[in-house]
């Protein structure tokens, strides 16, 4: 039987419609940093997917990052998320958070009072980032995390999942791609560290499996993916020597900890380095559960490396900014709606939920 994005797909415990899957965009209309009715709309707008994964949705004041990010550690964020996971439960969708902690990816104008600049190692990320009060600033430089901080962000992440759960979502994606703290552990530009947290491919790849591991603890691997992006540039980030054995050795251990999927980035179509197909077949033939394609996909693409069985989900991201009705246009063949780059991280609705 030909499997292809309208054929119906298993994840854990989920039974998914299709194998559409909405990926994780930064929107920034979270007023105040909690989830509001317009982003509660956005998303059940969009519930025609198999599964949405939200925003990178911050599980501690230290790991908020953007201006307006949405975070899940205050009993108002929480009470914010109910809103947006009953809106899409009731459209007939399946949504997971995804949690993401942006470590050194920040700035203190767009932080709560007492918050602390977190990362691997005292190195400022390349560039500037948006601030609301000051405009474009340049990221500063973070503090080296000692092993009580370590050992806090890795709680944070499973009380954000427990918080998630009491939301309503589905499940967590843990965001290890990118260049946010997950992945810093795991990248030498970010990470120089010469303890048992950097160096070594095992110790790199410590931080990234504490917390998969803390976080299946709190809800159950059925619940829990995460989300990689070998030889991607963003914040930063750097190819080395290891890349492709560090990544190997990194899906090993998540085997271990027998999460529902792995989510892998492969943004060569917006002009970053192409990840090797050698290493996402090593990947795919490694790992377990399922595996989430994702990076420039159309249609006829996805359904043949679905056909082919080189994922079980495919990942859209812009396509389903201008197109709620993305599965149907899929569907059908009809012509995508172009989304407008200038709105894609400004407040209100226009750009969000007018399309």
């Amino acid at each position: 039987m030909t499997t292809t994005l309208f054929t119906p797909a298993s994840l854990g415990k989920l039974q998914l419609k299709n194998r559409v899957v909405m990926a994780p965009m930064t929107r920034c209309r979270a007023i105040g940093n909690v989830p509001n009715d317009l982003i509660e709309k956005y998303y059940a707008q969009r519930a025609t997917a198999g599964l949405i994964i939200s925003e990178g949705v911050a599980p501690s004041a230290n790991g908020m990052g953007y201006a307006r990010q949405p975070g899940i550690f205050s009993d108002a964020q929480v009470q914010g998320w109910k809103r947006v996971t009953a809106g899409v439960h009731a459209a007939g969708g399946k949504i997971f958070v995804q949690l993401m902690h942006d470590g050194r990816v920040c700035h203190p104008a767009n932080m709560q009072a007492g918050a602390r600049i977190l990362a691997p190692s005292a190195i400022a990320a390349p560039g500037e980032m948006w601030t609301d009060s000051s405009g474009m600033q340049p990221y500063p430089v973070p503090e080296a995390m000692n092993e009580a901080d370590i050992a806090q962000a890795v709680a944070d992440f499973a009380q954000g999942a427990r918080n998630a759960i009491a939301a309503g979502f589905d499940g967590v994606e843990l965001h290890g791609a990118n260049g946010y703290l997950i992945d810093q552990f795991l990248n030498t530009a970010a990470n120089q560290r010469a303890d048992r947290w950097g160096g070594s491919i095992e110790n790199r790849i410590r931080f990234a499996v504490e917390v998969a591991r803390a976080t299946v603890a709190a809800i159950g691997a059925e619940r829990v993916g995460m989300r990689i992006s070998p030889y991607g540039a963003f914040n930063g980030t750097a190819a080395d020597a290891e890349m492709d054995a560090m990544y190997l050795r990194l899906v090993e251990e998540l085997n271990q900890v027998g999460l529902v999927y792995i989510h892998v980035v492969d943004h060569s179509s917006m002009g970053a380095p192409q990840v090797s197909p050698a290493l996402k077949a090593a990947i795919r033939n490694s790992f377990k559960a399922a595996y989430i394609l994702s990076g420039g996909y159309d249609a006829a693409r996805a359904n043949a490396d679905l056909d082919a069985q080189r994922g079980d989900l495919v990942a859209f991201g812009r396509p389903f900014i201008a197109n709620p009705d993305l599965v149907q246009k899929l569907q059908s063949g009809a012509a995508l709606t172009a989304p407008d780059p200038n709105t894609f991280y400004t407040p209100g609705a226009q750009g969000f939920t007018d399309y």
